[in-house]
């Protein structure tokens, strides 16, 4: 699945509900998709640079069988020292093809960041609301954000670096 138009929405699901939060697990995983070659093959650590776009770092935290974690942020120069924001840690289920960010909760420095999680925020945020919701809008947000950009992170497979 190519586009996350095609995750389907039970008739069950209701704004905020588990099987709503569920459906941007699954998009989430389709817009990592769309700037990650394949999930399961990433390198430790890459950069993506593109142009009139700031430096996105992709760090893989932990592997195990059937989950990835990795922490996704973009790399700010602010007085000559590289700032990492959001610096979302994010944590990907290969087997149920979904992507969780875990955190942080805190609110973005960067202006435009800070638009798409306030934007969640107002959206999802009710007072008492799961804080998953605004984590998880805004990465669903950014991811898209990232690919139309033009971000691309690339897996070395074992094989290929022999050749």
């Amino acid at each position: 699945m190519l586009s996350d138009d095609q995750c389907a929405v039970s008739w069950r699901a209701r704004p905020g509900s588990f099987v709503s939060l569920m459906t941007i697990y699954e998009s989430n995983f389709i817009r990592l998709g769309w700037v990650c070659s394949d999930l399961q093959a990433l390198s430790s650590s890459q950069v993506s640079h593109v142009a009139h776009d700031c430096a996105l770092r992709l760090n893989v935290l932990e592997r195990g069988p059937y989950t990835t974690t990795l922490s996704l942020a973009y790399l700010f120069d602010v007085d000559g020292e590289i700032v990492p924001d959001p610096d979302l840690c994010v944590r990907v289920y290969h087997d149920a093809k979904l992507v969780e960010a875990l955190g942080p909760a805190r609110r973005p420095a960067h202006a435009q960041l800070r638009r798409m999680h306030d934007s969640a925020q107002d959206h999802y945020g009710l007072p008492g609301r799961d804080p998953r919701w605004v984590r998880n809008v805004m990465l669903n947000k950014w991811l898209e954000y990232c690919a139309e950009q033009g971000h691309r992170f690339e897996a070395i497979h074992p094989r290929a670096a022999e050749r």
